[in-house]
């Protein structure tokens, strides 16, 4: 079968299960982007089957029905300030999806889309010109054999530029990482969320649920992590943190 940039497809070699792009082909090489997920990949040419229904091979209408934005607030009597989001992703197509997230949620969101080695070089200055109380650094990567990663390193880098500006993980909530990425040493960086504990991809959307729950969460109390992280598409496996308090500030009378 003849395929064409955009086309979307599976692999027979990964048993039909996650949905590609097309991003380019080359000597019967297909380069591949995830639908759903935050993953770049190759495959033989041979190795593609033509998909026609993408929701219902990775059962993203049940997905995206569980994930809606909705938090019961009393509005009579109060008026509640959520925590301000900069969200930096290496992919405009995510990054999209994720701002229509934050703007469902009827949250303030800046999103700046950005490749991931440019994204340390930047961040100090996005942070003074934004000053936002959660950034989310995100966009694609790998886990290889030999224990090395596609992109881990420059979120590594990234994630200490940002806690160097701001030391406390109460002040500035740091969401770091994507498909596989070394969860380990993204927490030891300074991230308060990272993926991915056991080396899984992650779904587009999960950094920006991750960080609505924060923002939308009260300053007063420790957000109940294994709930958070129960809201994303493969739970702890695919995202972890620590106990990290919310950021939105309630005040009387509205």
């Amino acid at each position: 079968m003849k395929y064409k940039i955009g086309d979307l497809v599976t692999r027979y070699s990964h048993g039909n299960d996650l949905v590609f792009s097309i991003l380019s082909i080359k000597d019967n090489i297909c380069y591949l982007k995830g639908i759903n997920v935050r993953l770049i990949a190759d495959a033989d040419i041979d190795d593609l089957k033509a998909c026609d229904n993408p929701d219902k091979i990775e059962n993203e209408d049940d997905f995206l029905d569980r994930i809606k934005p909705s938090f019961e607030l009393e509005r009579d009597d109060y008026f509640y300030v959520p925590g301000k989001i900069l969200h930096i992703d290496s992919d405009e197509d995510y990054l999209n999806r994720c701002l229509n997230y934050y703007r469902d949620a009827h949250l303030e969101v800046v999103g700046i889309n950005k490749s991931e080695p440019d994204i340390v070089n930047d961040i100090r200055d996005l942070l003074e010109e934004y000053n936002p109380n959660i950034i989310v650094i995100t966009g694609h990567d790998a886990y290889y054999k030999d224990h090395m990663y596609k992109n881990s390193t420059n979120f590594i880098e990234a994630v200490k530029e940002a806690r160097k500006y701001e030391k406390d993980h109460e002040k500035l909530v740091i969401i770091a990482g994507a498909c596989q990425s070394n969860y380990e040493e993204l927490i030891k960086a300074g991230a308060n969320f990272a993926s991915s504990p056991k080396r899984i991809n992650i779904h587009a959307l999960d950094p920006a649920i991750i960080a609505t729950s924060v923002s939308m969460s009260p300053s007063s109390v420790d957000i109940d992590l294994k709930k958070i992280l129960s809201q994303t598409k493969y739970g702890s496996n695919g995202i972890g943190g620590i106990v990290t308090k919310g950021l939105m500030h309630v005040g009387y009378p509205r």
